[in-house]
């Protein structure tokens, strides 16, 4: 078995790294297949499952927003009900990271799956990260974005996602002791990350 969670903060290159690794290792990319399952587990439409899955920026910010109460326990009256529905979908999403991961090889990128398979014999747990100017100027360069349009959404997306995980999951997303590797991918080329998780992931 080749299983590979990839955890990447913005700008750290993760949507290029993720495919390119799979492609290397000859395993399957389990990224939109997540919410297709997570949709039939739920029975929703896809649609809604897409609009609330834990790589959407959007949802990220939204659920942001709705942590305020959260640590005032809500006033008392109980959680918010878009909370109570997004917590099923962490769930179920959960669910669905551990089944795949029993059926056998791939590359997880995002959606807490070190967290979720750090239990889990052979699964190599990786962390992208680095500085933040270098994560803006490679989002810059990848995006083809401006300095301050990619210095707003690293703020907002890494806020986002730190916040996520560790309401739903209980963990913080920089704790190295997730991890078999941390790589600064901003100082070493994406394509040598690839080479580099490969390696790992087959020596594992």
């Amino acid at each position: 078995m080749t299983l590979v969670t990839l955890s990447a903060s913005y700008g750290a290159g993760g949507s290029r790294i993720g495919p390119a690794l799979a492609q290397r290792l000859d395993v399957p990319f389990i990224d939109r297949a997540i919410p297709v399952a997570v949709a039939e587990r739920l029975a929703v439409p896809l649609d809604d499952a897409l609009a609330r899955d834990q790589s959407v920026s959007g949802t990220l910010e939204r659920l942001l927003a709705s942590f305020a109460p959260l640590s005032d326990l809500y006033g008392g009256s109980g959680p918010p009900a878009e909370v109570v529905e997004d917590r099923s979908y962490a769930e179920a999403t959960e669910q669905v990271i551990r089944e795949r991961a029993a059926a056998g090889d791939g590359v997880i990128l995002g959606r807490a799956g070190a967290r979720i398979l750090r239990d889990e014999p052979g699964v190599l747990r990786v962390r992208l990260d680095g500085p933040v100017d270098a994560r803006i100027a490679q989002a810059m360069q990848e995006s083809g974005i401006d300095h301050d349009t990619a210095a707003s959404r690293l703020e907002r997306t890494d806020r986002a996602r730190d916040a996520y995980i560790h309401h739903f999951h209980g963990v913080d997303v920089h704790d190295a002791a997730l991890y078999h590797l941390v790589i600064d991918s901003t100082a070493i080329p994406l394509d040598a990350c690839v080479a580099l998780i490969a390696t790992a992931a087959q020596a594992l």
